[in-house]
């Protein structure tokens, strides 16, 4: 049985798509990364660092967006500093149609309280359609090329790194924001500076949506109408130019531990055995857990947007990054 939470995200996310206008968010919102429920823009400014401390960049170098949605409580204090026991601050990726705020509001505060340094960034908005807010329903991102969101996630990792002292982050992702941090990691010299991925219900391959993207060559109007707002979404879609390049190379890269959680009733990133990974790129191959919630829960009903706040998928959020440390994982 679901609970209160999951029953309120899933209708929160039903009231986005159906108050949405025109086919081009419905096919857009099908990639959502997380239900709404965010609130607008608050005081997101980073507080000055203690005295001595490598203070963070000015706030024009943040990535777009970085001030135009709240941070998820727990996340985005710029004066934290890692333990010796979470020595790698963890930075929270959001997924398509979503942002920081509305996606990360239970494992930011979760990791916050366990000790972790937590940052979480706003990525992909398209100026005049979601960056101000007043274009959808929200102030919504991982709308535009995913390269160049990788980019701008690789700017905010220089970021917590420089205001943090630390040497490497981990990143903890969802839906798009799952296989993101792969391109930054695979193409733009991101893994000396990452030591975990950790990514739930991610498009690594791309997805059939159901089939769904099987159905765009027969309505190009319509397709091109859904990839001109959101860019993600063609590169999301199996067969893209974006996955051809993304297939290039091995999947992982060595010296970075990956994690991926994903679920049988994944109805957006599909089929979901698509989103595994294959550690299996020769000599110094990064380590793979690819695990199934419902391997460790039968009765989880959680599906693509539940699964960023489904418990036994946060159990094995956590337990991916400090593994040392892992508990059983069990329903609830």
């Amino acid at each position: 049985m679901r609970t209160p939470l999951l029953r309120s995200a899933a209708r929160l996310l039903r009231r986005r798509l159906l108050g949405a206008t025109g086919a081009a968010l419905l096919a857009g919102a099908l990639l959502a990364g997380t239900p709404a429920g965010a609130a607008r823009a608050a005081d997101a400014t980073p507080t000055a660092p203690a005295a001595g401390a490598p203070a963070p960049a000015a706030a024009a170098e943040l990535p777009p967006d970085g001030d135009t949605v709240a941070s998820p409580p727990g996340a985005n204090d710029w004066t934290c500093r890692p333990s010796a026991a979470h020595p790698n601050p963890v930075v929270l990726v959001h997924g398509t149609f979503a942002n920081r705020y509305e996606n990360w509001l239970v494992l930011s505060p979760l990791l916050k309280s366990l000790g972790y340094c937590v940052f979480a960034l706003d990525y992909g908005t398209v100026p005049g359609i979601t960056s101000s807010g007043s274009g959808l329903l929200l102030p919504i991102g991982g709308l535009a090329p995913v390269a160049d969101s990788a980019a701008q996630l690789a700017r905010f990792v220089d970021l917590v790194r420089g205001a943090t002292g630390a040497a490497q982050v981990d990143l903890v992702g969802h839906s798009q924001g799952g296989m993101l941090p792969n391109y930054y990691l695979k193409f733009l010299g991101g893994a000396a500076k990452v030591g975990k991925l950790v990514a739930l219900a991610p498009s690594n391959h791309g997805t059939t949506l159901d089939g769904i993207t099987n159905l765009a060559p027969y309505f190009p109007r319509v397709a091109e109408l859904i990839y001109t707002a959101c860019a993600a979404c063609r590169d999301q879609a199996v067969g893209s130019d974006f996955n051809r390049r993304m297939a290039s190379r091995p999947d992982t890269v060595p010296g970075v531990r990956y994690t991926v959680i994903s679920t049988v009733y994944d109805e957006v990133v599909t089929p979901y055995r698509s989103q595994f990974l294959d550690g299996a790129g020769g000599a110094g191959a990064a380590a793979v857990d690819n695990e199934v919630v419902q391997a460790h829960c039968p009765l989880s009903l959680a599906e693509h947007v539940a699964v960023a706040f489904a418990p036994t998928a946060l159990h094995l959020v956590t337990n991916a990054l400090d593994p040392a440390h892992a508990t059983p994982v069990l329903c609830g």
